[in-house]
């Protein structure tokens, strides 16, 4: 497998493939691409390579047979097609989710949601009519396969990335752009994310049964700011890589932590994944047009699905439940409250949110209940437990949290974008740049948490 934060990516692949790519005359690129991002997707196993290369020419084929065009304009056509194709993808994913779960020895494939996410995205768009242009085969295929995008997301539309206008921008300034994103979201990985790994390691090590109150807590968050640093990172490379390319940027978070309640955290968390579920699983089902009753079973079926997609333990299952229920519980009983009071719907995230992400993290139950025990010593035998070990860790990790929650705010991120091009800005992120480079030479790359998704 092959890692945007590692040297062979860096140094080997990233640049030959640009080399190629920017040599190669424009209407040739797309080849370049298609065949590039299948190089890249076989270093991670040939099997993959060649299920992401059958999947890919079946949607291509089956999306010819839904595409119908008619004198009078764009129609979607031949629902046979259409219920075939969905039902090979969502019927593989389903397939993979189940095996992976029962089974250790089965792999769900490199990337394998995101990108059957993206093809019944694409086939439910040719069914509705919503793509106009015929599609052809190249850009099909570059557009399901396109490597900055194909292992973790985002998960881009047909439509808001320039395929349907055919809508490519390669330039310097474009170039330059997607090269500052890139080191931005290296930085966050390498620097941040991966330090705050080994907090989560060290606790893991002590024990939940033996860390204090106070510990636990801050492991709470470091995790929370862990996990939001490696997948946000990873997105901005993957958007950058992108750019570089001549494609528009893909926003995938938008300062979810500075959200006002937990339902406008998930439309700026993984904006991409969020606005699938909504499009092509809320609002088919009537969204909130059907009354309140439905409108709550809707919420209930787009959360159960999400806790699915993430895996099938019961950690999963209990972590979709629990933001179902503080959504509906904004939605239909603190809404005018948090609109008259906003803070109440910011302290709803600090507070909720890195619990939740405990349940996210802890796949044994029993465990998972005694980390809720000394987040919550109820009977006093949290506090007192260790009581040094919280102090210890604050003094090694404070540097990473302290920037991480600075990052957290809109402030400071887009005074550095807006800033992107002045020299100091330049200097720093050059800097930030080789000392990623040192980081992942004198240790092993560390994988992106959402890989396993």
């Amino acid at each position: 497998m092959i890692l945007f934060n590692s040297l062979t990516f860096l140094f080997r692949f990233l640049p030959i493939f640009l080399f190629i790519y920017f040599l190669t005359p424009a209407r040739f690129r797309e080849v370049v691409l298609f065949f590039g991002s299948i190089i890249f997707y076989a270093m991670g196993g040939l099997r993959m390579a060649m299920g992401l290369t059958a999947l890919t020419i079946i949607n291509y084929i089956l999306g010819q047979m839904v595409f119908s065009a008619d004198k009078g304009g764009v129609k979607p056509a031949n629902k046979r097609a259409f219920y075939a194709a969905i039902a090979i993808d969502a019927g593989s994913l389903i397939l993979f989710k189940v095996l992976s779960g029962l089974n250790n020895k089965v792999v769900l494939p490199l990337g394998f949601s995101f990108y059957l996410f993206k093809m019944i995205s694409y086939q439910a768009d040719l069914f509705r009519g919503e793509i106009t242009r015929r599609p052809d085969i190249i850009d099909t295929v570059v557009y399901f396969t396109m490597f900055p995008q194909v292992t973790q997301g985002p998960i881009m539309r047909w439509n808001n990335v320039g395929f349907e206008k055919r809508e490519r921008t390669v330039s310097a300034k474009a170039f330059n752009d997607g090269l500052f994103f890139f080191v931005l979201g290296l930085g966050m990985k390498v620097l941040l994310a991966d330090p705050l790994s080994m907090l989560w390691f060290e606790i893991e090590k002590i024990g939940f049964e033996s860390i204090s109150t106070p510990l636990a807590w801050m492991g709470a968050i470091g995790f929370s700011l862990r996990l939001y640093m490696d997948f946000w990172g990873y997105s901005l490379m993957a958007a950058g890589i992108g750019m570089m390319l001549g494609f528009h940027f893909v926003v995938n978070f938008v300062h979810p932590y500075w959200a006002c309640g937990i339902a406008e955290f998930y439309r700026k968390w993984h904006a991409t994944l969020g606005a699938w579920f909504r499009d092509y699983v809320y609002i088919p089902l009537g969204g909130s047009r059907k009354g309140n009753l439905r409108t709550i079973l809707n919420l209930l079926v787009v959360w159960m699905l999400t806790a699915l997609w993430h895996g099938i333990t019961p950690n999963y299952l209990i972590w979709g439940g629990v933001l179902a229920i503080l959504i509906i519980w904004e939605k239909f009983v603190v809404d005018g409250i948090i609109s008259s009071f906003p803070i109440i719907g910011h302290l709803h995230v600090w507070l909720f949110i890195p619990l939740t992400w405990v349940i996210f993290a802890i796949p044994d139950l029993k465990e998972l209940r005694i980390y809720f025990e000394r987040l919550f010593p109820f009977f006093g035998n949290g506090v007192n437990v260790n009581t040094g070990d919280f102090m210890k860790q604050v003094l090694v990790y404070w540097p990473f949290l302290l920037v991480s929650l600075l990052l957290c705010t809109p402030h400071w991120y887009r005074l550095i974008v807006r800033n992107r091009k002045k020299l100091p800005v330049i200097l720093i992120l050059a800097a930030v740049f080789w000392i990623c480079v040192y980081r992942i030479t004198i240790s092993e790359s560390n994988p992106f948490m959402y890989f396993s998704f």
